[in-house]
C-alpha cells in the first residue's frame, strides 16, 4: 500500500511490506502549480511500487469533526480514485497526530531542526501503520 500526507507544500509518501504488516517512509514529492500533476505523481508512485491500494491521509479535528483541510483530503481522495482507476482503490484514514508522532521521532534522533529534513513521509508511514493496523 502507498499512504499519502497530503500537505499544502509537499506531499509525502509511505509505503507498506507485502505483508502489510509495516509501513516505512518512501518520499517527498514537491508540490506544484498543477494539481493534476500532483495526482499523477501519487498514482506513478503507487504503481511503482506495486500497490494494491492507496490510502489518503484525513486530517480531523481533535474532536473528530472533519473542517475544510479533511474536505480538501477527501476532495483529493477522490481525483486520485477517478485517476487510479478500479484496479487502485483510494481510502482516507484519519491521520490525527501523524506530523507531531514523526516530528517527536526526528527530535528523538538527536539532531538539530535546522538539519532535519521534512517529516512529511514519516508522517506518512505513521498514519499508513494507524491504517494497517486498524485492518488486523
Amino acid at each position: 500500500m502507498l499512504g499519502v500526507d497530503w500537505g499544502t507544500r509537499r506531499l509525502g509518501l509511505a509505503v507498506s511490506d507485502p505483508t502489510g504488516t509495516l509501513a516505512s517512509p518512501h518520499g517527498i514529492v514537491e508540490r506544484g502549480d498543477d494539481p493534476d500533476a500532483d495526482r499523477r505523481a501519487v498514482v506513478e508512485a503507487a504503481r511503482a511500487v506495486d500497490a494494491g491500494r492507496i490510502v489518503v491521509g484525513l486530517p480531523r479535528s481533535l474532536s473528530g469533526r472533519e473542517g475544510p483541510s479533511a474536505r480538501a483530503a477527501r476532495a483529493e481522495a477522490a481525483a486520485l480514485a477517478d485517476l487510479a482507476g478500479p484496479d487502485l482503490p483510494v481510502d482516507v484514514h484519519d491521520e490525527r497526530f501523524s506530523t507531531v508522532t514523526a516530528e517527536q521521532l526526528t527530535r528523538e534522533t538527536g539532531r538539530r531542526r535546522a538539519r532535519r529534513r521534512p517529516v512529511d513521509d514519516a508522517a506518512a508511514a505513521v498514519m499508513l501503520q494507524s491504517y494497517l493496523e486498524s485492518r488486523r
